[in-house]
């Protein structure tokens, strides 16, 4: 395992609710007696060699955050940052605050409060021997690339597919010079290893469970209520 204290999370935590039709950000939605975000903050709090865990929010959530961190992770350095107004703007602010002994920056959803302490780990492992490795699962359904009129122009062979999740886990310095990179040239990606990708680095796969799914809509939240439900029975 990597020494102590080398290790950075960033969990990004300023994505709204329209999805869910909710208010209130996802991350920070009551999921039993917990919110959302508490969940995965835990889910993280007994990796070895964690050192810093850094969280894009929002203004208005910046204090609620700071508390939560001194009290799930009070070993660890807790840092919050302004969110950004896309996923990856939230990231370069996350960046940039990392403190000097970290080496290995792990990002993940925070609205992905059920990944598995096995996935972390064989993610980090992965990630240790290659550079650069996610965690994903291999696509169930059939998957049709469309055009803007709906008719379909291909179907990818399914065999080659992986549904992408989080963590997502990188050495420092390939993260921090791929992002430089987009953000110099103003591209937008929809991961962290689309960001890795595009500078030419490999990113290795470690399959996952698909219990580690992402809260994104109503149903989602549904089916997170009565997983925790089911863990919290005496």
């Amino acid at each position: 395992m990597m020494a102590r204290g080398t290790i950075a999370l960033i969990l990004p935590a300023a994505g709204s609710g329209r999805r869910m039709q909710k208010d209130t950000p996802k991350a920070y939605l009551k999921l039993g007696t917990q919110t959302v975000l508490e969940h995965t903050i835990q889910a993280f709090s007994q990796v070895a060699g964690l050192g810093q865990v850094v969280i894009p929010t929002l203004s208005s959530y910046e204090t609620e955050t700071e508390s939560m961190l001194q009290r799930l992770v009070p070993k660890c350095t807790g840092s919050v940052v302004r969110g950004g107004e896309e996923r990856q703007h939230s990231i370069q602010n996350a960046l940039k605050v990392l403190e000097p002994g970290i080496e290995w920056v792990m990002i993940h959803d925070a609205v992905r409060p059920f990944v598995q302490q096995a996935d972390i780990e064989n993610c980090l492992s992965d990630a240790r021997r290659t550079g650069a490795a996610i965690v994903a699962v291999p696509v169930k359904d059939t998957i049709k690339q469309v055009g803007a009129d709906r008719i379909i122009l291909q179907t990818p062979e399914r065999k080659t597919l992986w549904q992408a999740q989080t963590p997502q886990i990188f050495r420092r310095d390939w993260i921090e010079e791929a992002y430089h990179q987009t953000a110099s040239e103003n591209l937008l990606m929809t991961d962290d290893a689309s960001v890795m990708e595009y500078t030419g680095r490999k990113v290795f796969i470690t399959e996952g469970s698909r219990m580690n799914f992402k809260l994104t809509y109503p149903l989602d939240f549904e089916i997170a209520e009565q997983i925790i439900n089911r863990k919290e029975l005496p």
